[in-house]
Order: structure tokens, then C-alpha cells, then sequence
């Protein structure tokens, strides 16, 4: 890595370990959230802290989380087959759990859009994985990306085309919708489409994962990609062009930006994080 020209501006710390899946990362207040999806609680980690503590506890296996500019919090729940409102007291409402009298399948990741609209993925995990969730069905026949307009309370699918959606960011400006599929039967890829007035047109492919899997990311103030890319975190320009990576110990599943351009890395039993030159764009 040539550290005069690198994005990540120190080694990488490990923080504290000690979960089965760490997933959803979110800085919150002055603490970071984090889901432990197999242990089926929420975690949390603090400056100076040496390991994670337990915030939630039958936590009805949570995953992805964000924060909006507002502040409120958001996460998806694969056991409530929902997506939830996170009050700071930690307990939870359910903001939408159906798609027309269909169950949703179990809501993975999301990101909540300036104007308040939730955009979030519904594969099948927390209904097919014992440890991810409750045994169902999908209702609805399908794993669909839904975006959630702030007014009516109904979900609106916008992407249609992805087997196992997964992973999800808008651009800056909120033009692009970048989706990741943990299904591509040629590589695991990230995919772009075009936002206009709350809908997105045809996928083009974006990237292919370089070592494996790709899970959540985050997208910066430039609109460069922070990408878990299986035991690494790839920065990719927003033009798809691989800009450079990290080495992870462990698998990753998902990153955040916390203050002072911190990445958080929640990577399988362990939480770990590295200074970058830059912040989160959902923030901005």
C-alpha cells in the first residue's frame, strides 16, 4: 500500500471479538452498534472499550442498521421479518413488515434517502438459516429491493432482477442505487441503476468481487465504494475502477464510518477499524 497516496491513513486496530457474525454496523450517540446475528443480540463498542458489551439481548436477530440525517435509527430485523425503528432507549417499532398481505422475507440492509424515504433488500436469510432467524416462506415469491416513501407506509418494489439482494447505497447526489447480489452466478457483484423520482431503471453491473463475497458497504463523500469483498475492504472509484484494498484477518460483512473518518469493520467474530481520508455520503 503506498501510504502518500493511500485512503486509509493508519494500520488496522482490532478492537474487541468475541461474537459469531458480526453484522450492521451503525455509530450511534457515542457508541457504535453492531449485530450479532447468530447470538441473536445487539452489541456495542465504545472508545477505549477492550470488549463488546451487550446492548439487546433476544434482539430477534437483527442485521443491517443506519442512521438518518435526522438522527433516528433504522434496522432490519430477519427474526420480526421487518424493518424497525431504533428508539435511544434501544427498544424497537416495527416501521413496515408486509408487501401487500405478504410477509416481507427478512429485511437485510437499508439506507434512508433525504427526503425520509427507506430503500432496503429483502433476501431470504433469516427465514432459510435456523441461526439467522425463524423457519417461513416466501410470501411474496420473490427477493425484491423495496423503497419505502416517508408518506403512504407502503413498500414499492425497485429492483426486481437480483436473486439475493444483500448489501445497498446511494450515490451522493442520490442518483444511483448500488446494490450488492450474494447469488451472481458470475461472480459476486455489485449493480447500478439510475434513481428518477423513486424508481430505478435496468441494472448495469458495476463490480465483481476480487477475493469473494461482497456484503455491505458504505459510500463516501466522493462517491467511492467501501466494500466488504470477502476477507477485505475494497475502496472502488464511482466509476466501478478498484482504487485499492485492505486486508481483513477475517471475513468481512459490512462497514461504517464513526467521527474523525474512522471505518468500523464488523468482520465474522471480530470488530476492527482503520482512519480513512474521508466520511460517510448518507451523513453529508
Amino acid at each position: 500500500m503506498d501510504t502518500t497516496t493511500s485512503l486509509f491513513l493508519s494500520p488496522l486496530e482490532r478492537l474487541a471479538t468475541g461474537a459469531r457474525w458480526l453484522e450492521g454496523p451503525a455509530w450511534v450517540g457515542d457508541r457504535l452498534l453492531v449485530s450479532d446475528i447468530p447470538g441473536n443480540r445487539v452489541l456495542s463498542w465504545r472508545e477505549g472499550a477492550t470488549e463488546l458489551e451487550v446492548a439487546v439481548r433476544d434482539a430477534e436477530y437483527t442485521n443491517g442498521r443506519t442512521v438518518a440525517r435526522d438522527g433516528r435509527v433504522f434496522q432490519c430485523s430477519h427474526g420480526r421479518r421487518a424493518v424497525e425503528e431504533l428508539h435511544p432507549d434501544l427498544t424497537a417499532t416495527v416501521v413496515v413488515d408486509h408487501h401487500g398481505h405478504a410477509r416481507l422475507n427478512s429485511p437485510n440492509d437499508l439506507v434512508v434517502a433525504r427526503d425520509g424515504s427507506l430503500w432496503f433488500t429483502d433476501p431470504p436469510y433469516g427465514i432459510l438459516l435456523p441461526e439467522e432467524g425463524h423457519p417461513g416462506e416466501l410470501e411474496y415469491g420473490a427477493c425484491h429491493v423495496f423503497r419505502l416513501p416517508p408518506d403512504t407506509g407502503l413498500p414499492t418494489p425497485v429492483v426486481l432482477d437480483l436473486d439475493r439482494p444483500n448489501g445497498l447505497a446511494l450515490s451522493p447526489d442520490e442518483s444511483v442505487l448500488y446494490v450488492a447480489n450474494s447469488a451472481d452466478q458470475d461472480g459476486f457483484n455489485v449493480w447500478a441503476y439510475d434513481v428518477f423520482e423513486g424508481r430505478c431503471g435496468p441494472g448495469r453491473l458495476f463490480y465483481t468481487g476480487r477475493k469473494g463475497v461482497v456484503d455491505g458497504f458504505r459510500v463516501d463523500v466522493e462517491g467511492r465504494l467501501w466494500l466488504s469483498d470477502d476477507d477485505s475492504v475494497a475502496v472502488v472509484a464511482p466509476d466501478g475502477t478498484f482504487l485499492e484494498s485492505v486486508d481483513i484477518p477475517e471475513r468481512v460483512a459490512n462497514v461504517c464510518f464513526g467521527p474523525g473518518g474512522w471505518l468500523y469493520v464488523a468482520a465474522s467474530t471480530t470488530l476492527y477499524r482503520i482512519r480513512t481520508t474521508t466520511s460517510d455520503a448518507a451523513l453529508s
